[in-house]
């Protein structure tokens, strides 16, 4: 006779792989906005039952990178300049608070930290004209973020810290969708010096530049984005990758 609390635990855990993986996919551009995530497609895409594949679409139309329209299903939240602007702006303010507050707090321990996740930042940067793939952009990503967020780390408020984190996980989405719609694209080659500047002002505990440098590097970002995202929602970048109940 099955136990039902292993039942259970087993649905979490699937529920967990397919908010990983869907979230992933979304934020790397692998599945579009507007793009409608049939349960019984998406199950068959990821080889996870319906159940725990709903419970991850609930999830993540919670974090707002998918929509639940109702008597339609779920999709995949939809975006624009507008929305992009309204994203960075939110983010100036609150990462230039949290950048204050934790560079107030700062001591060795955390410039060391500092200084060696920018080095794996740089060090993954320079390997990306020479290694093509998902694995190295995915890498990049995850040490940008590091970078980021560890700049942001003894600003002494974890509610801070998770507003931002959000926010600059849809900041990623808008700018693989970019890279997606326009394959001959690549990452902002002026980002590397505009990192080392950061770093090299939050160093000489320069609160008022380093904030403004932060704020530069993601309006510097946003002018970039301005050619490729839609003024308007009901606009899409193109589709050059199969949707998501085709074979992969």
């Amino acid at each position: 006779m099955s136990d039902p609390a292993n039942g259970a635990a087993e649905v979490r855990n699937l529920s967990e792989q397919a908010y990983d993986r869907i979230r992933r996919d979304i934020l790397q551009g692998e599945l579009f906005p507007d793009e409608k995530l049939q349960i019984e497609a998406v199950s068959e895409r990821y080889g996870i039952g319906a159940v725990p594949v709903r419970e991850a679409l609930n999830r993540l139309s919670s974090e707002g990178l998918v929509e639940r329209k109702s008597h339609r299903g779920f999709f995949v939240a939809a975006i624009s300049m507008a929305d992009l602007e309204e994203l960075v702006k939110t983010r100036i303010w609150l990462e230039t608070r949290a950048l204050t507050e934790s560079m107030r707090n700062a001591d060795e321990a955390w410039e060391e930290a500092l200084v060696v996740s920018y080095h794996r930042l740089a060090r993954t940067h320079r390997r990306l004209p020479v290694e093509a793939g998902r694995e190295l952009s995915e890498e990049w990503e995850v040490r940008h973020k590091e970078f980021h967020m560890l700049l942001l780390d003894r600003c002494g408020s974890n509610w801070l810290l998770g507003f931002c984190s959000t926010l600059m996980d849809q900041a990623v989405r808008y700018r693989n969708l970019s890279m997606n719609s326009n394959p001959s694209r690549q990452r902002r080659e002026g980002a590397a010096a505009e990192h080392q500047a950061i770093l090299d002002v939050v160093l000489e505990r320069d609160v008022e530049r380093a904030c403004q440098l932060l704020t530069e590097h993601y309006e510097t970002t946003l002018e970039g984005l301005r050619q490729v995202i839609p003024d308007h929602s009901e606009t899409q970048p193109a589709r050059p990758r199969a949707r998501a109940g085709s074979a992969r």
